[in-house]
């Protein structure tokens, strides 16, 4: 049933601006980013059905422009859509502004899910840290396969280098989801403290990112 056929306080539009963005379902929230539906499908079982090919919420979150996209979602839609999801993606790195400082190792965890977790390939990446843990950037460093990804200690030294930084927390991503590490991670991340201890860069954390919650290298007792 076409949604303008509804009564007007059913509308997810009219509901939201009457009651609220707390009093809509995600299907409404992603219908209203989608702005309207396609030919059979209103635009709030279109949201449905996006949720429902991702897996929930959070994978069509995380998953992004890699969404599974239905026929008739062209790219008007697509645009609105990826865009609203990339804002959201935008407000958990808000946690990571410059002059934060990060006391705590999970304080990044979130960003970093949010970052890497989607991929479909491997990707190592760091957050640049000063003398104080204040953040200076995020930088996505390698890119590899399914499998595995080749990281040079020589171009992550550069890297602090560019970015004067005083200490570094590590992060990559598995794309099969399991976020345990490997006994490979475990030897390059003890191969990078030392590379970049001889520069005076503290390596702080290394997480690993999977489908659940990132593992951190630091409290498991590996740095």
């Amino acid at each position: 049933m076409n949604i303008l056929s509804w009564p007007a306080h059913e509308r997810p539009r009219e509901k939201l601006l009457a009651q609220g963005a707390q009093a809509l379902s995600d299907a409404e929230l992603v219908a209203i980013l989608i702005g309207c539906g396609t030919r059979g499908q209103n635009a709030v079982d279109l949201g449905r059905d996006l949720i429902r090919r991702a897996g929930s919420l959070r994978s069509l979150l995380d998953q992004g422009s890699m969404f599974p996209r239905p026929r008739g979602l062209g790219k008007a839609k697509s645009s609105r859509l990826i865009a609203g999801l990339e804002l959201a993606r935008r407000c958990l790195a808000e946690d990571l502004r410059r002059d934060d400082a990060l006391h705590n190792p999970l304080d990044s965890a979130a960003f970093l899910r949010a970052r890497l977790r989607s991929y479909p390939y491997e990707v190592f990446a760091g957050i640049f840290l000063d003398n104080r843990h204040r953040v200076i950037a995020f930088e996505e460093l390698f890119r590899g396969t399914i499998d595995g990804a080749m990281v040079h200690a020589r171009e992550i030294v550069r890297a602090c280098m560019r970015h004067n930084a005083a200490a570094i927390i590590l992060a990559h991503n598995h794309p099969s989801g399991v976020a345990e590490p490997s006994e490979a991670d475990r030897t390059l991340t003890l191969e990078l403290r030392q590379a970049l201890g001889l520069i005076g860069v503290r390596v702080l954390d290394h997480f690993v990112i999977g489908t659940g919650a990132p593992v951190s290298m630091a409290q498991r007792g590996w740095l």
